[in-house]
């Protein structure tokens, strides 16, 4: 019911926008600002065209960004609306576990300006303000970028789905400042400040986001969370960015850093957490000439979650647990153009990490888990475009090493384990006339067990104590392996009307999925699940009519299918976190008197949280309406004041979560922002 008004709500905005927008004269310079060739860097990290790139790249412009509600104030729900992908943010104080290509959480590497992050909780700790774009790749794992090397969550992360990358702002055309002071549901309280300018060849931005917040209960009524209280929180982000340009459009180097302090309660006296989140990227670019480009890049990731767990019913404190993560990674890429608009690219990229979980009961603290690990790889691509062909082919050899001093606190019998492979990628694409083109591409992966998946926070005898919430350890994991194809085609029938039509299939043998294992305790464990199979179509329909009415609609259907021939209750099953279908819906209408306003629609099929047949749990249907809207309250030569108001989930749909997670229902929140 829900769905067929906002339909109507949708369809009947449409009409009376567009005939608005009729009655206005269309000018040749507002088309331009529509076109539909967009300029991607993802593909060979360096400026491409899409008709010379073989896979599906989605690119959400800076305007994209800011109409998106982060009703859970993660990044990752600017991708909420994208074909082939499941967002799926627990809460405010939790992070993503979603899916890529019918995949789980871990199958799409996110990127931070080219290097790894990660998509559970990076996506938290950064603020929209600081990009210019962000590129979604669609579609088999690419060789330009390595795995990566997270210990925490679902563990590692490949390309084999996907990649997203997150572009910051680079070069600053125009000084601005921007100051938002906003308030909204559950007395949530926020405030940011924003600069940015440039000096000569000095250009640079630099900002702060303050947020407290009562929050509300996020949980199932029963749930392991048990929430006695409003779950208070406390968010304080600052980060810059510098860049200088040794020579203009040619020679720069840069430096990004980015600090998250995030604090609060899970809604009881003893269950307090403190989380802190560190990152750092510096790059030199260098344009050598026409033909040769060299770019080298290094990061540092610092992850230290630290949290309460009580004795519940009991309210006092049994003990402190805490996970450290310190992550440095590298990539020395250069690029070749030859034959036109042909690229060659060849590099190199290095990591290292180090994993430490530990517990204190009574002033004695003791260590769980404590991993080292590296990994390195060298990679080469060639793209060769003849007149309407493209052709990509590259390979990769990564080499990984794990240093287990403690797993589960005691010295396991193999000290050490590594791994070597050759992954390799292929594509293709015919662009058959301007309006019509076809792709296709392929491309292995793998993925070793990590650290959590091996170890886990908890030990064997906890299984099924109650209070005992965690992962249980599983050391005997195998590598996974996988390799996905797709095909697709683009199609402009008329001016500023996009319709794509993608076809995948993903296979990972040994897959290693999360398990719910108990709900209360919460206890989850990683296992191999046999062999996931994932087969899907995604059909998306993009316009811009105008500068004053644009609108998108998709949907993408999936079919997984777990083979396991040694356990007959997960044969046959489907693989976790991947819904049936996702089907989304959204307008933009630019209206009089300087009013914007997005209606979405997102709605979700049926999913499960396990590939145990007969202890999962089926989530879905459902679906969630938000509306973004602002307006211009005062406009002079030096300033601008705007009012953002974000309604999310219109509809007031508390539908549950994996682990016993819900969603709250209807929020709302409000904001003035002047812009100097």
């Amino acid at each position: 019911m829900y769905m067929r008004m906002l339909c109507m709500i949708l369809l009947s905005l449409f009409i009376s926008v567009n005939t608005y927008a009729a009655e206005v004269e269309k000018k040749q310079e507002d088309k331009k600002a529509y076109a539909m060739e967009e300029i991607v860097v993802t593909e060979s990290k360096i400026p491409q065209t899409e008709e010379n790139i073989t896979q599906k790249i989605d690119v959400i412009t800076q305007e994209e960004i800011e109409r998106t509600n982060y009703n859970n104030r993660n990044i990752s729900e600017m991708f909420l609306y994208q074909p082939g992908t499941f967002i799926s943010v627990l809460s405010r104080n939790d992070a993503n576990w979603g899916s890529y290509g019918g995949l789980g959480p871990k199958y799409n590497v996110y990127l931070l300006d080219g290097l790894p992050i990660d998509s559970f909780v990076d996506t938290m700790s950064l603020d929209p303000w600081i990009l210019e774009r962000a590129e979604v790749h669609r579609g088999p794992a690419s060789v330009m970028y390595p795995n990566y090397l997270n210990m925490d969550f679902a563990g590692n992360e490949a390309p084999l789905a996907g990649i997203t990358n997150l572009i910051l702002k680079d070069k600053i055309e125009i000084p601005q400042t921007r100051i938002q002071l906003g308030y909204g549901s559950w007395n949530t309280l926020n405030a940011k400040l924003y600069n940015q300018g440039s000096k000569g060849d000095f250009h640079y931005f630099i900002g702060a986001n303050y947020e407290q917040s009562d929050y509300t209960d996020y949980g199932t009524d029963p749930s392991w969370l048990n929430m006695i209280d409003n779950p208070e929180y406390k968010k304080t982000k600052l980060y810059f960015k510098t860049t200088y340009f040794i020579e203009p459009d040619k020679q720069s180097v840069s430096l990004f850093a980015n600090h998250t302090q995030h604090t609060g309660d899970a809604g009881r006296p003893n269950r307090g957490f403190d989380h802190i989140y560190d990152t750092i990227n510096a790059a030199y670019k260098n344009q050598i000439d026409d033909a040769w480009n060299l770019q080298l890049k290094v990061g540092y990731r610092y992850y230290n979650r630290s949290w309460e767990e009580d004795n519940f019913p009991d309210l006092s404190l049994r003990e402190k647990d805490a996970v450290k993560q310190n992550i440095i990674p590298a990539d020395l890429a250069v690029n070749f153009k030859h034959l036109g608009k042909s690229v060659l690219t060849f590099g190199t990229d290095f990591q290292y990490a180090d994993y430490k979980t530990t517990a204190e009961v009574d002033g004695e603290k003791s260590t769980g888990n404590k991993v080292d690990a590296m990994s390195a790889g060298v990679y080469v691509q060639e793209k060769f475009v003849y007149d309407k062909w493209v052709f990509r082919a590259g390979g990769r050899y990564s080499y990984t090493k794990h240093e287990y001093d403690l797993i589960g606190g005691t010295e396991p019998a193999d000290e050490n384990k590594s791994w070597d492979k050759f992954l390799w990628s292929a594509g293709m694409r015919y662009n058959a006339m301007p309006s019509l083109a076809f792709f296709a591409n392929a491309g292995k992966s793998y993925l070793i067990p990590s650290a959590k998946s091996v170890g886990g926070t908890l030990s064997p005898d906890d299984i099924g104590v109650p209070g005992m919430n965690g992962q249980l350890p599983n050391p005997n994991l195998n590598p996974e392996s996988g390799i996905g194809y797709d095909i697709g085609t683009e199609i402009t029938p008329i001016e500023n009307l996009y319709v794509g039509i993608r076809g995948f299939y993903n296979v990972v043998d040994d897959a290693i999925v999360e398990n719910r294992v108990s709900e209360d305790p919460s206890q989850s464990q990683s296992v191999n699940a046999g062999k996931a199979k994932s087969i899907g179509a995604e059909i998306e329909i993009k316009q811009w009519l105008n500068k004053y009415v644009s609108w998108f609609a998709n949907y993408t259907y999936t079919h997984t299918k777990i083979e396991n021939d040694v356990d007959p209750d997960q044969d046959g099953s489907e693989v976790t976190f991947v819904p049936n279908s996702v089907a989304n819906l959204g307008i933009t209408a630019n209206l009089p008197y300087d009013i914007t306003v997005s209606p979405y629609l997102h709605a979700v099929g049926k999913y499960y949280d396990s590939t145990s047949k007969s202890g999962r749990q089926k989530f879905g249907p459902y679906e969630i309406v938000n509306i973004k809207a602002g307006m211009a309250l005062l406009k002079t030569k030096a300033y601008q004041a705007n009012l953002n108001v974000d309604l999310n989930n219109v509809t007031d749909k508390k539908f549950e979560m994996p682990w016993q997670f819900q969603d709250p229902g209807f929020n709302a929140h409000a904001s003035i922002e002047i812009v100097f």
